[in-house]
Formats: C-alpha cells, sequence, structure tokens
C-alpha cells in the first residue's frame, strides 16, 4: 500500500548519528555531509517505487555530488521482516543502480524517527549548516502512472539550495512503501 509523506517541520536539524554500510563500517552522517548540502535518501531493495526511481536517482546523485551536494542513502526497513533490504541486498542495489554514495542501514530506526520518514522512497534536503530545507519525491512519477522520470522536483529543490533561493512551491510529497517497522517500534 502507498503511503505519502506527511509535512515535516522544515528547519529541523540534521540529526547527529552513525550507522554501519552493507559492509559493517561506521559512518557519522554529519562527516558524510562535511559542511556542504546533504540529501538524504531512505530507500530499500525491495520496494517498486525505489526500483522505479533509482537508476535516475543514481545518475542525479552523480551530478548533484559534482555539483558539491553529498548523497547518503538509507534503509528505514526491518531486516526480520525484510532481509532482501539487508547487507546483500544493499550491495546488489548499489550495483543494479550504478550508486556511488554511502549506502547505510538503520537497524534500530533511530535516525528514520528523528526526521519523520514514513516511506521509500522518502528525500531529505538539508542546506550546508545541516537544516532541512526540503522533503519530497524525486519527482510525480510513480510506477504505472505513466509521469515521465525527470527527477525535476528534486533537481529544482537541489538548484534552489546551491543557489542559495527559497524552494519553489509546489513540488511533489514522496510517496512509496510504507516502513517496515520493527514489533513495537512504529512511532504514532
Amino acid at each position: 500500500m502507498a503511503v505519502t509523506s506527511t509535512t515535516t517541520v522544515l528547519g529541523a536539524t540534521l540529526p547527529d548519528m552513525t550507522l554501519a554500510d552493507a559492509h559493517g563500517k561506521q559512518h557519522r552522517i554529519a562527516d558524510l555531509a562535511n559542511g556542504k548540502p546533504l540529501l538524504l535518501a531512505f530507500v530499500c531493495n525491495h520496494c517498486p517505487y525505489v526500483r522505479h526511481v533509482e537508476a535516475a536517482f543514481g545518475a542525479f546523485a552523480i551530478e548533484a555530488i559534482g555539483r558539491g551536494v553529498a548523497v547518503v542513502a538509507v534503509v528505514p526497513n526491518d531486516l526480520a521482516s525484510f532481509p532482501q533490504d539487508g547487507p546483500e541486498g544493499m550491495r546488489e542495489q548499489q550495483e543494479r543502480a550504478g550508486w556511488d554514495f554511502p549506502y547505510l542501514l538503520d537497524e534500530d530506526h533511530a535516525l528514520t524517527i528523528a526526521v519523520g520518514a514514513v516511506c521509500t522512497p522518502d528525500l531529505f534536503l538539508y542546506d550546508s549548516a545541516g537544516v532541512l530545507v526540503h522533503r519530497g519525491a524525486f519527482d510525480s512519477s510513480t510506477p504505472g502512472n505513466n509521469v515521465e522520470l525527470t527527477g525535476g522536483d528534486l533537481r529544482a529543490a537541489v538548484d534552489a539550495v546551491l543557489n542559495g533561493d527559497p524552494i519553489p512551491d509546489g513540488l511533489a510529497p514522496s510517496i512509496g512503501c510504507g516502513i517496515k517497522w520493527a514489533e513495537g517500534l512504529e512511532p504514532i
């Protein structure tokens, strides 16, 4: 069942957390941002909404990184229920989608809950000071809706951040598979 993101209070500060990648290496999110704008993408291997955008998102990420934006992807799902989203699936997805940016695992859902992510993909854009300035979709294309996949909404938000402009109005909210919470951890 598709879930649409709810309003997240813009102006929230990037949480200071450390997560492991698919190889077990620990990464501090703030260190990955390193004073740059940060695109934090909540994704997973099995979600059809993520699979719909993953290759285009990978190409977009390469471009954004070249323009000075840090990109980090995070798996928010419970691995007991969805083991295909774990380290092996993460490595497969990185290879398949051409993702050459940190891809981390939020096993205890701490980061996911702290930022208010509710679906995959759910995209959060922080400015260079670590302040949330945008949350939304790659664009309005979803599996089967026959809308061209362009990344236009995310591109408009990133362009605005890099140019020091306000984020444009009317960008699509995130929509995708609901996050698969560990029993007892789903936020209210």
